[in-house]
C-alpha cells in the first residue's frame, strides 16, 4: 500500500478518537520511526510503497492507538531535557513540568561541586540522568520501589553515558538514608483517587498506577515521609525539591515549614502550583 493511501486509512481509523492535528502528529512520528522518512520525504515521493514489515508495524501501532496507548510506549522512547529516554508501561512518561523542576535544580546548583544528590521514585531515571548529564561532578543515588522501573532507568543512564547509582527501596519503609545529602528530589505519587476523572484515557489505562495515585485519606504520605528523612540527613543549607499536586500546594508547603525549612512554591508553564523547594535552616 502506498504511504498516501495508508495515511488516509490511518486518519479514518482514528477519527473520533483524537483531534485531527494529534492524529497527524502520530502518523508522522510513526512514519519516521518505522521508515526513516520525514514529512518532506513523503511530499517528494507520493508513490512510495510501505514494505510488508513497515505495514505490519504501522497496523500494530494503529491498533494500540485505538486503545489510547501513549505514542511514547509504542515507539519505546521519548525526549526529556534534550536527552532521549527509553520508556515502557513500567514507568511514567516524563512530563514537561518535570523538565522545569530539573531546570530549577540546575540553576540552584550550577556553581556547586561534589554534591551528593538523592532522587526518590526515579521511574525512568529522567531527573537523575538529566542532573548527572549537567552536573558531572555530582554523586547521584536514585531509588525506586519497582525493579522493572530501575531496569529502564539503568538503561537510560547507560544510553546517555552518565553515572547514577540505582537502588530498589520502598521509601515508606526506610527509617534512615544511607548518608547525608546536599540535595533530595522527589516526584512521588500525588494524584488523589478523587482526581481520576480529570485524567485522560492514555494515562488512566496505561501508565503505572503505583507511580501516580495516593489515597484520598492520606494524599501527602510521601511528602511527609521524605521530609522527615530529609530533616535527619541534611546539613543546614540542604535543599529539598518536590513536584506536587497543584491542589495541595499550601498543604505541602506547610509540611516543610513545620520542619524548619525555608520554602518557595513555584508555578509551572500552565500557571498552577507544581514545584516546591525547601532549604534547611
Amino acid at each position: 500500500m502506498k504511504i498516501t493511501a495508508f495515511k488516509n486509512h490511518f486518519f479514518d481509523t482514528l477519527e473520533g478518537e483524537y483531534p485531527k492535528e494529534e492524529t497527524g502528529s502520530f502518523f508522522h512520528i510513526l512514519l519516521q520511526e518505522f521508515t526513516g522518512l520525514t514529512r518532506l520525504d513523503v511530499a517528494l515521493d507520493l508513490q512510495r510503497e510501505l514494505s510488508l514489515e513497515e505495514g505490519e508495524k504501522f497496523n500494530s501501532a494503529l491498533q494500540r492507538l485505538r486503545q489510547h496507548e501513549p505514542i511514547q510506549y509504542i515507539t519505546g522512547k521519548t525526549e526529556f531535557y534534550g536527552l532521549t529516554f527509553l520508556v515502557n508501561n513500567e514507568v511514567l512518561i516524563p512530563r514537561p513540568e518535570t523538565e522545569e523542576l530539573v531546570e530549577w535544580i540546575l540553576e540552584d546548583c550550577e556553581n556547586q561541586e561534589q554534591l551528593n544528590i538523592l532522587d526518590i521514585g526515579t521511574g525512568s531515571g529522567c531527573i537523575a540522568v538529566s542532573l548527572a548529564k549537567h552536573l558531572p561532578q555530582a554523586r547521584i543515588l536514585a531509588l525506586d520501589i519497582s525493579e522493572e522501573a530501575l531496569k529502564v532507568a539503568g538503561r537510560n543512564a547507560e544510553m546517555n553515558n552518565v553515572s547514577v547509582k540505582f537502588l530498589q527501596k520502598d521509601i515508606l519503609t526506610i527509617d534512615k538514608l544511607p548518608k547525608q545529602f546536599d540535595v533530595i528530589i522527589s516526584n512521588p505519587p500525588y494524584v488523589r483517587e478523587l482526581e481520576k476523572n480529570e485524567m485522560q484515557r492514555n494515562v488512566l489505562e496505561h501508565e503505572p498506577e503505583t507511580a501516580l495515585y495516593v489515597k484520598d485519606s492520606d494524599p501527602l504520605i510521601f511528602y511527609q515521609k521524605i521530609t522527615d528523612l530529609a530533616v535527619n540527613n541534611f546539613k543546614p543549607g540542604g535543599k529539598l525539591y518536590f513536584e506536587i499536586n497543584q491542589y495541595l500546594g499550601k498543604e505541602t508547603e506547610a509540611l516543610l515549614t513545620e520542619k524548619n525549612f525555608q520554602t518557595r512554591l513555584k508555578k509551572d508553564i500552565f500557571g498552577v502550583d507544581r514545584m516546591l523547594r525547601g532549604i534547611k535552616l
